[in-house]
């Protein structure tokens, strides 16, 4: 009623019937007045945001006071607009008399509720620090003092379940499938996540009794970190309309996760994280050590070893607390191996980087959220002792028409990518050039795909060369020796050590034969001496 004779009194006042000017101190001292009423924060401006859209409202009329500057009449627009102000406080003010108390104090519990949540600043204060440690005093529950910086550390983080364990059997595997050389360079590091105490000593014990000699030799370190350093987990955003059980669950899981990898992050040079039901493949060590070899002197984020979950997902050490930080920042958005994909993307790491065949395996079938079954598999996997390619350092060129992204280099690398090229014709090359003269002990060649059989080389050869020399915009070797020629698509040869007399600085994919066909160079493999 009141905002209606409000608007009949301005209705009185057309902005083009007369030339009087608003006065800009008067205008001004409204604005605030109502910049302040709007910006309330004690308990009482909880019930007037239901009263928003007449602060629109009584902003708008601003506005069109503030445009009858040019109207000459002063004294009646101020009168006008301090009248109009008047009626509208009156108004919520007597509207705001009829709120029940019940609504007030459950505003109030809420905002207690928040000021509580306090208690937890002490775990994300310092996240402006990315680089940093997050401060969190950790329970040993079974270490020695690490002596020395290893080369792989491998995390595992455990709760307990309602049905099955696989904690025991995780460990077990990646001990035995390390040779004594590999056991050398890993530590294996368990967080105990679960708040139950009970369950800890149980699991610290049969852990302690079933290792105790890589817990003494400090391979095998088992933590826990206190309750009091997570943040809020209950009635938390119910994000993609989860339960609110799962929601607690994967947050926690999260935290969890960031507190491992906190821990970890100068144990080592690199770091894996696994999941507490994986079977690992023989010597995954020595398959990692090659795999980064490979990859030396390009960029990467994350290697992924597993096509499941958060298993088998390789990192610098130097990103762990930034992926710690992050982790903890968006803990209750959404699960941890969705926000694995971002953290890679966000550091300009576009593609994924999936080797094949996989190092680790799921194992479990009951899920530790619930118990319920969880069967899944990696078909990529592969238990015994697989020989995966050296490929040195070493620098790719074709004068093939390549095709968009799928350039030279990708064919060099055990990722699921490749080459791919306009139908080549006779004398077009394809040529590595290593950093290094080297010795090969094998060599293979593999092109077209599954689903595109037909784009082989049909018509080819390989040659191996010596005796390089620097061009203007490349190095190229002066003299090749041919080693043989393609067969449906591709080339084999072991011992090839022990056919040439020289060290190897090039080899050379050589097109012999026209062809309307694409090629698609799948993968290059070269173990060494």
């Amino acid at each position: 009623m009141l905002l209606s004779c409000c608007y009949i009194l301005l209705g009185w006042i057309h902005p083009e019937s007369t030339n009087l000017i608003f006065p800009e101190k008067d205008y001004q001292q409204n604005l605030n007045l109502y910049q302040h009423f709007l910006y309330r924060t004690d308990y009482d401006s909880f019930f007037l945001k239901d009263r928003m859209f007449k602060f629109c409202q009584m902003k708008h009329i601003f506005e069109i006071l503030d445009k009858m500057r040019c109207l000459r009449k002063r004294s009646t627009v101020s009168f006008l607009g301090v009248l109009v102000i008047f009626l509208l406080f009156m108004n919520l003010y007597i509207e705001d008399s009829y709120v029940l108390e019940g609504d007030k104090q459950l505003i109030r519990e809420t905002s207690t509720h928040q000021l509580n949540s306090e208690r937890y600043v002490h775990t994300f204060k310092d996240l402006s620090n990315f680089s940093g440690a997050i401060n969190v005093t950790y329970r040993y529950l079974a270490a020695t003092p690490l002596q020395r910086k290893r080369f792989l550390t491998i995390g595992l983080s455990s709760v307990k379940r309602k049905k099955g364990n696989y904690l025991l059997e995780t460990i077990k595997s990646i001990f035995e499938q390390s040779s004594y050389e590999e056991l050398k360079e890993i530590s294996v590091v368990v967080h105990l996540a679960d708040f139950n105490s009970s369950w800890r000593d149980v699991m610290v014990q049969d852990i302690t009794q079933k290792f105790a000699h890589h817990i003494i030799a400090g391979r095998l370190i088992v933590i826990h970190a206190p309750e009091e350093y997570y943040p809020i987990l209950d009635g938390l955003k119910r994000n993609y309309n989860d339960p609110e059980d799962r929601v607690r669950f994967r947050s926690k899981q999260n935290v969890d996760y960031a507190f491992l990898l906190n821990f970890c992050a100068n144990t080592s040079d690199y770091y894996v994280m696994l999941e507490d039901d994986v079977r690992c493949s023989k010597n995954f060590l020595t398959a990692i050590k090659k795999v980064i070899t490979s990859l030396e002197g390009t960029y990467w984020v994350t290697l992924e070893f597993s096509k499941l979950g958060y298993i088998g997902k390789l990192y610098h050490s130097h990103d762990l607390p930034r992926l710690a930080h992050f982790l903890l920042m968006f803990y209750q958005e959404m699960p941890c191996d969705w926000l694995l994909t971002h953290f890679r993307g966000l550091l300009a790491q576009k593609n994924v980087i999936r080797f094949k065949p996989s190092l680790f395996q799921h194992m479990g079938y009951y899920s530790s959220y619930k118990g319920t079954e969880n069967k899944l598999k990696d078909d990529d996997f592969e238990e015994e002792s697989f020989d995966i390619p050296d490929n040195p350092p070493a620098n790719l060129y074709t004068n093939m028409n390549v095709f968009e992204n799928y350039e030279a280099s990708k064919a060099y690398s055990s990722v699921d990518e490749y080459f791919w090229g306009k139908p080549p014709s006779t004398g077009d090359v394809f040529v590595i050039i290593f950093e290094n003269p080297i010795l090969i002990k094998k060599i293979k060649v593999s092109t077209g795909t599954e689903d595109r059989q037909n784009d082989i080389l049909h018509h080819g050869a390989l040659d191996v060369g010596d005796n390089v020399v620097d061009l203007k915009q490349s190095r190229q070797c002066v003299t090749y020796l041919r080693l043989g020629e393609f067969k449906n698509g591709n080339f084999e040869m072991s011992e090839v050590n022990q056919k040439i007399p020289f060290d190897i600085h090039c080899i050379r994919i050589y097109v012999t034969k026209t062809q309307k066909e694409w090629l698609i160079i799948r993968s290059i493999s070269i173990w060494t001496s």
